[in-house]
């Protein structure tokens, strides 16, 4: 399964992720520029916030209470495309997601 993002310098990197990794590690492990995931996903530092495109921001649920408070605290002002990647964990119906990394 693959996952792409568009960076803040406009290029794109796309990686293959295994089923049940979250989109956090899966950027950290791909050296993905500005997702850092200093908390390693325990939703404490919004440090891996994305913008989720539209097409797939349907197939994500809905965003969970500790997840919303967090995206109130990232560098970057949140839309409503935000999501912080620790909490999206690939499945075959991600499998292509399109992620944008905001520029800090």
């Amino acid at each position: 399964m693959k996952a792409t993002w568009t960076l803040p310098d406009g290029s794109i990197k796309t990686a293959e992720v295994a089923e049940g990794l979250n989109l956090m590690e899966a950027a950290v492990e791909n050296d993905i520029p500005d997702i850092e995931g200093a908390c390693g996903g325990c939703l404490s530092c919004a440090t891996c916030h994305v913008f989720v495109d539209a097409a797939w921001a349907a197939k994500l649920g809905e965003i969970g209470t500790f997840e919303d408070a967090m995206l109130d605290a990232t560098d970057v002002e949140r839309t409503d495309a935000s999501r912080l990647s620790c909490q999206i964990k690939m499945t075959a119906e991600l499998d292509g997601i399109l992620l944008t990394v905001p520029a800090a």
